[in-house]
Protein backbone atom coordinates (compact mmCIF):
# COMPACT_ATOMS: atom_id res chain seq x y z
CA UNK A 1 0.00 0.00 0.00
CA UNK A 2 1.58 3.37 -0.77
CA UNK A 3 -0.38 4.71 2.60
CA UNK A 4 2.29 2.73 4.35
CA UNK A 5 5.41 3.74 2.43
CA UNK A 6 7.80 5.74 4.77
CA UNK A 7 6.06 5.47 7.72
CA UNK A 8 6.51 3.48 11.15
CA UNK A 9 5.55 -0.26 11.95
CA UNK A 10 3.42 0.92 14.78
CA UNK A 11 1.33 3.16 12.39
CA UNK A 12 0.86 0.52 10.13
CA UNK A 13 -0.24 -1.73 13.26
CA UNK A 14 -2.44 0.62 14.52
CA UNK A 15 -3.76 1.16 10.93
CA UNK A 16 -4.34 -2.65 10.34
CA UNK A 17 -6.11 -2.17 13.76
CA UNK A 18 -8.15 -0.17 12.75
CA UNK A 19 -9.40 -1.76 9.48
CA UNK A 20 -10.34 -5.22 11.37
CA UNK A 21 -12.31 -3.08 13.88
CA UNK A 22 -13.98 -1.38 10.41
CA UNK A 23 -14.28 -4.72 8.95
CA UNK A 24 -16.35 -6.19 11.82
CA UNK A 25 -18.75 -3.79 11.59
CA UNK A 26 -22.03 -3.83 9.18
CA UNK A 27 -20.75 -0.37 7.83
CA UNK A 28 -17.24 0.13 6.76
CA UNK A 29 -16.51 3.82 6.60
CA UNK A 30 -13.49 5.37 5.42
CA UNK A 31 -10.05 6.66 7.45
CA UNK A 32 -9.53 10.20 7.92
CA UNK A 33 -6.15 10.70 9.37
CA UNK A 34 -5.36 13.71 11.29
CA UNK A 35 -1.72 14.68 11.47
CA UNK A 36 -0.95 16.73 14.36
CA UNK A 37 1.34 17.68 17.74
CA UNK A 38 0.73 18.57 21.25
CA UNK A 39 -0.01 21.33 21.78
CA UNK A 40 -2.33 22.24 18.33
CA UNK A 41 -4.92 25.05 18.84
CA UNK A 42 -5.75 24.61 14.90
CA UNK A 43 -5.80 21.08 15.32
CA UNK A 44 -8.46 21.10 18.08
CA UNK A 45 -10.06 23.79 16.03
CA UNK A 46 -10.90 21.42 13.14
CA UNK A 47 -11.77 18.24 15.10
CA UNK A 48 -14.51 20.67 16.33
CA UNK A 49 -15.54 21.35 13.04
CA UNK A 50 -15.54 18.12 12.10
CA UNK A 51 -17.54 16.73 15.42
CA UNK A 52 -21.04 17.07 13.26
CA UNK A 53 -19.49 14.48 10.43
CA UNK A 54 -17.65 11.64 13.17
CA UNK A 55 -20.51 9.09 12.21
CA UNK A 56 -19.51 9.05 8.40
CA UNK A 57 -15.50 8.16 8.79
CA UNK A 58 -12.87 6.77 11.64
CA UNK A 59 -10.66 9.40 12.88
CA UNK A 60 -7.13 8.70 13.30
CA UNK A 61 -4.89 10.77 14.95
CA UNK A 62 -0.77 10.84 13.94
CA UNK A 63 1.34 12.69 16.51
CA UNK A 64 4.37 13.74 14.56
CA UNK A 65 6.50 14.92 17.08
CA UNK A 66 6.74 10.96 18.23
CA UNK A 67 10.09 9.42 16.63
CA UNK A 68 8.79 6.71 15.12
CA UNK A 69 6.72 9.60 13.05
CA UNK A 70 9.55 11.08 12.07
CA UNK A 71 9.09 10.79 7.98
CA UNK A 72 5.50 12.64 8.85
CA UNK A 73 7.03 15.13 10.99
CA UNK A 74 10.02 16.31 8.07
CA UNK A 75 6.80 16.95 5.98
CA UNK A 76 4.60 18.22 7.79
CA UNK A 77 5.81 20.34 10.63
CA UNK A 78 4.61 23.64 8.93
CA UNK A 79 1.71 23.25 7.97
CA UNK A 80 -0.45 21.22 10.65
CA UNK A 81 -3.35 20.29 10.63
CA UNK A 82 -2.92 17.84 7.91
CA UNK A 83 -5.82 14.98 6.62
CA UNK A 84 -5.51 12.03 4.98
CA UNK A 85 -8.51 10.41 3.31
CA UNK A 86 -7.81 6.47 3.24
CA UNK A 87 -4.22 7.51 2.87
CA UNK A 88 -4.86 9.94 0.36
CA UNK A 89 -3.68 13.96 1.07
CA UNK A 90 -7.32 15.58 1.35
CA UNK A 91 -6.68 19.02 2.96
CA UNK A 92 -4.33 21.17 5.41
CA UNK A 93 -4.14 24.26 7.53
CA UNK A 94 -7.87 23.69 8.51
CA UNK A 95 -10.92 21.44 7.91
CA UNK A 96 -12.30 22.37 4.31
CA UNK A 97 -16.12 20.49 5.27
CA UNK A 98 -17.14 21.08 1.87
CA UNK A 99 -13.99 19.03 0.59
CA UNK A 100 -14.53 16.39 2.48
CA UNK A 101 -18.36 16.11 2.00
CA UNK A 102 -17.10 15.78 -1.64
CA UNK A 103 -15.06 13.21 -1.13
CA UNK A 104 -16.88 11.38 1.15
CA UNK A 105 -19.81 11.20 -1.26
CA UNK A 106 -17.50 10.32 -4.05
CA UNK A 107 -16.55 7.28 -1.91
CA UNK A 108 -19.89 6.14 -1.47
CA UNK A 109 -20.71 6.67 -5.32
CA UNK A 110 -18.25 4.63 -5.77
CA UNK A 111 -18.11 1.94 -3.52
CA UNK A 112 -15.24 1.98 -2.29
CA UNK A 113 -13.42 0.02 -0.04
CA UNK A 114 -17.19 -1.49 0.41
CA UNK A 115 -17.87 1.45 2.18
CA UNK A 116 -21.58 2.52 1.95
CA UNK A 117 -23.68 4.97 3.48
CA UNK A 118 -25.11 4.22 6.86
CA UNK A 119 -28.70 3.54 6.46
Amino acid sequence: MLWFQGNSMQLAKYSFQLLLRNLSSKTLLPVLTLFTKDPCPLCDEAKETLEPYKNRFILQEVDITLPENSAWYERYKFDIPVFHLNGQFLMMHRADISKLEKQLQKLEQQGIGGWRAPS
